[in-house]
């Protein structure tokens, strides 16, 4: 496909936005703007769990479900009414939370004897999808999950260069039933200045298969038996296969998985790009034609850490947790799963797999 064109400005507030460009002139710069919300920001080290916490004082104030004519995340068509896309048309926008878990300046605003703190330091951007407030990318024309694509691994790509900067975090919340707050399809890039633990979990378990293994790669041989196996597959093409993992925590949880080991969404050619959006969104067309509706879930890209370290686990894969567990039901984590971190899945994996293969045909 044709490269982008792309354009960074600086709001009055300081924070960038980033506009992507294919066919439309890329938008001027901004003049004005909502501008970044005030609070605290810092974090906190679990000695019990041996991992940080986040705190954002200023997120409790975030933009919660507007109503359609005062969508924040649609372009700006009156100036008395702004928007955080101060352009009245773009194709993708990139920019900076007004209300950010990191950001580039992060102060240390205090200490405290009662434990160790530390700035949080990084980025939280926001990826608008498309100035379409309802379209989501499987009703988008499939060149736009492409284009998409090619703004991730963009945005992966500049983030990691930064020195503060050891894992870019892909990631996107759909649905109220996950949390959302503003329905405008969009995804969000978190900038993390340590590699987040799950993570380091997965990397623990792809070196100890290895050890067992002859140095095999986890993922290489998984997603190699899923495919032959073929009962939990639910999308595959040349490059790339979706299936139901084997121990799926949630109901109808699939993961995408690169064929080849390819460590990053860099990694990947020309070819394989196209492979991946294709297979991304027929298998959103899925999901959302398993009940005809859209289906909320939370979807999470891992790929390599960018601190220049190097693991087994550096194999990119994309994980999908939808929160129902049946049309009507929603999954709870409860007791176990929270309590204990031991998930109980209601559901057998080659069956759900079977539901959204039936389903993907029907779209």
């Amino acid at each position: 496909m044709s490269r982008f064109q792309k354009a960074m400005y600086r709001r009055p507030d300081g924070r960038a936005i980033v506009y992507y460009a294919w066919e439309r002139p890329l938008p001027p710069p901004p003049a004005d703007g909502l501008a970044m919300e005030p609070g605290r920001m810092e974090l906190r080290w679990n000695a019990m769990l041996g991992e940080w916490v986040l705190v954002a004082t200023h997120r409790q104030g975030r933009t919660f479900l507007p109503p359609d004519a005062h969508c924040p995340l649609c372009p700006t068509i009156r100036p008395d009414v702004p928007t955080d896309i101060p352009a009245a048309d773009f194709e993708v926008a990139v920019f900076e939370n007004r209300f950010p878990s990191f950001r580039p300046d992060a102060p240390l605003e205090g200490s405290s004897g009662a434990g160790v703190v530390a700035p949080a330091a990084g980025a939280s951007e926001v990826v608008v999808y498309s100035p379409n407030h309802e379209a989501g990318l499987a009703e988008l024309p499939e060149i736009w999950t492409r284009r998409l694509v090619e703004v991730w691994a963009d945005r992966y790509e500049e983030l990691g260069s930064r020195d503060e900067v050891r894992y870019v975090f892909i990631f996107e919340n759909r649905g109220k039933e996950v949390g959302v707050t503003l329905t405008h399809p969009h995804g969000q890039v978190y900038a993390f200045p340590f590699v987040p633990p799950r993570v380091v979990q997965e990397r623990a378990a792809f070196r100890a298969y290895a050890d067992d293994n002859s140095g095999r790669c986890l993922l290489c041989d998984t997603a190699a038996l899923a495919a032959k196996d073929g009962q939990r597959v639910v999308v595959e093409s040349d490059a790339f296969v979706a299936y139901v993992p084997f121990a799926a925590r949630w109901p109808y949880e699939t993961h995408i998985v690169a064929r080849e080991h390819r460590r990053s969404l860099l990694a990947l050619t020309p070819a394989e790009r196209d492979d991946l959006a294709r297979v991304y969104r027929e298998l959103l067309r899925a999901y959302d034609a398993l009940w005809g509706v859209p289906m909320p879930y939370i979807m999470t890209m891992h790929q390599a850490a960018t601190d220049g370290s190097e693991s087994l686990a550096d194999h990119l894969h994309i994980e999908f947790t939808p929160p129902y567990r049946a049309r009507d039901r929603l999954k709870y984590l409860a007791g176990c799963e929270t309590g204990a971190g031991t998930f109980i899945n209601d559901t057998l994996p080659e069956e759900t797999a079977a539901e959204l293969r039936a389903a993907r045909w029907r779209a």
